[in-house]
């Protein structure tokens, strides 16, 4: 009798993320993640009950590649204006590669049905933009990140494809928006007017 095949958890991630990038988010089953790992039905349902929670999974795995880029690239980016902001942009200097892409089109794809989907995206969101919130120009670098966004998703959706020669100077477009944003002024209220 032959022995159960032993798995890590990174495993069976990197066999979620295979399902998805050859089969698509539609096709993202717990039989499909055994059988692409090698492994027992029991053995992936043991860590991932659903097809939701095999998404959250991406997700969470996700967040964490890019938490660990974005902690890098701060270092390399503490001498400019807004270091969050621009560690962001930098990261988006590499193209998408295939799994990537498949990862972000199967995690929006369902997040329109899976509530517990969107509110893991929105914690994402929320964390980006308390850093953004955290400079000199909040209101900069909200209106930066927003633009960055959008040119990501074109990216992620495969809606466009850029070279490195069109990417980079639009990306050091969305740093000059930035930089070149005037400071804001505190609203002027009735009793602080000069009368």
């Amino acid at each position: 009798m032959s022995r159960p095949k032993k798995v890590t958890d990174a495993e069976i991630l990197d066999a979620i993320e295979r399902v998805v990038v050859k089969h698509g988010a539609s096709s993202l089953s717990i039989d499909a993640v055994a059988q692409e790992a090698g492994i027992s039905k029991s053995r992936v349902v043991y860590d991932y009950k659903s097809k939701t929670a095999l998404l959250e999974a991406l997700i969470d795995r996700q967040f964490e590649r890019d938490t660990a880029r974005i902690q890098s690239l701060l270092v390399e980016c503490a001498d400019t204006p807004h270091p969050e902001l621009f560690a962001r942009i930098k990261m988006a200097e590499r193209a998408l590669d295939a799994t990537e892409r498949a990862v972000a089109m199967a995690i929006t794809s369902s997040m329109s049905s899976e509530e517990s989907l969107r509110q893991r995206m929105l914690k994402w969101i929320e964390r980006d933009l308390f850093a953004m919130d955290n400079g000199a120009k909040p209101e900069a670098a909200r209106m930066a990140y927003f633009a960055f966004i959008g040119f990501n998703c074109n990216e992620w959706f495969g809606l466009v494809q850029r070279s490195d020669e069109e990417r980079l100077p639009f990306l050091e477009q969305i740093r000059n928006m930035y930089i070149g944003y005037p400071e804001s002024h505190p609203a002027t209220t009735p009793n602080s007017q000069k009368g």
